[in-house]
């Protein structure tokens, strides 16, 4: 197995997430804008905004891009490590928004990361999307998850884009070997059924937890989310939104669910009541929710959490 050598942030972090960083190029009927973006870094930007000390280990380019998405990760306190250096071009995600605010993606990304780890540990680790499974950065990143799951929590979030993931089955192949040096899973249905086509999203939710996982979430769009774990499982509804896109939705709802995690103080190895599952869900779709009333990748800080939706509500 490669080594992966340590490294020290600037500053102590309670979170640290591995994965790309891109810029979104968003095209509508309304016309072209960027915004950074990816789904780690997103994940890392919105655990920033919500307060948790964050370090993103990620890979960009020398270029405005790659300036930009610095700047935009510092403006949430983000402290962005890499050995790589600056250089080369930073990746692009290009979005075509439906009129129903649903996007589709086309990328134009190249993904290595270097052999390092953070150190000290964090409490929580986080990884996931294109990250996990584009080589040759993906050998890096399942290198760390097998020296680091049993010194910190592990979370994985998969966002397939089945244009950049080759087959089905290898895709799958690569997302199973993952489990079992993670703790925490997050998926969508569309993840969901796009890897198992076949079976059921409870079936599938079964399936990652006899893969090892601890806690198996799956978010539903308008129809809520489901958090399984071994002999529990809770369905959240979700929160009645105007929606403008429904960029960085899953990764805000990534990002709350880490912050629930750790603000909890629940283990999962201890497992969870169904009250405090449903804590967590709750917690993860306002946030979810007021990212989509807002264009691109725009997750709330703690306080638009706590104020803007201190009730939940069944979507009609």
């Amino acid at each position: 197995m490669q080594k992966v050598e340590a490294t020290h942030p600037g500053t102590e972090a309670d979170v640290v997430v591995v994965g790309e960083a891109l810029v979104d190029i968003v095209v509508s009927s309304q016309g072209t804008v960027e915004y950074p973006g990816g789904s780690p870094a997103n994940v890392a930007y919105g655990l920033g905004r919500l307060g948790v000390p964050t370090t993103l280990l990620t890979s960009i380019g020398d270029d405005n891009h790659g300036a930009a998405i610095e700047r935009h990760l510092a403006s949430a306190g983000v402290e962005l490590l890499t050995r790589t250096g600056r250089r080369g071009r930073t990746a692009t995600a290009t979005a075509t928004l439906a009129a129903d605010g649903s996007a589709h993606y086309d990328f134009d990304i190249k993904w290595d990361l270097p052999a390092i780890a953070p150190a000290p540990q964090p409490k929580i680790l986080h990884t996931g999307s294109i990250a996990t499974f584009l080589e040759p950065g993906a050998a890096a990143v399942r290198a760390l998850l097998e020296q680091v799951h049993q010194q910190c929590l592990v979370t994985y979030d998969p966002n397939v884009r089945p244009a950049l993931v080759g087959s089905q089955a290898g895709a799958r192949m690569t997302f199973e070997e993952l489990i079992p040096f993670t703790d925490v899973v997050k998926l969508s249905d569309e993840d969901a059924h796009w890897l198992y086509p076949k079976q059921s999203l409870e079936d599938t939710s079964q399936r990652i937890l006899d893969l090892g996982a601890g806690l198996v979430v799956v978010t539903k769009g308008s129809e809520g989310s489901m958090l399984s774990t071994t002999g529990t499982r809770v369905l959240v509804p979700s929160v009645e939104s105007t929606v403008a896109d429904t960029i960085g939705a899953g990764d805000s709802y990534m990002s709350a669910l880490i912050y629930g995690l750790l603000v909890s103080g629940v283990s999962v190895a201890d497992g969870f009541t169904p009250e405090a599952l449903e804590s967590l869900g709750r917690r993860a779709t306002k946030a979810a929710a007021i990212t989509v009333r807002r264009a691109g990748a725009n997750p709330p800080t703690s306080d638009e959490l706590l104020a803007e939706l201190p009730e939940q509500q069944p979507a009609s």
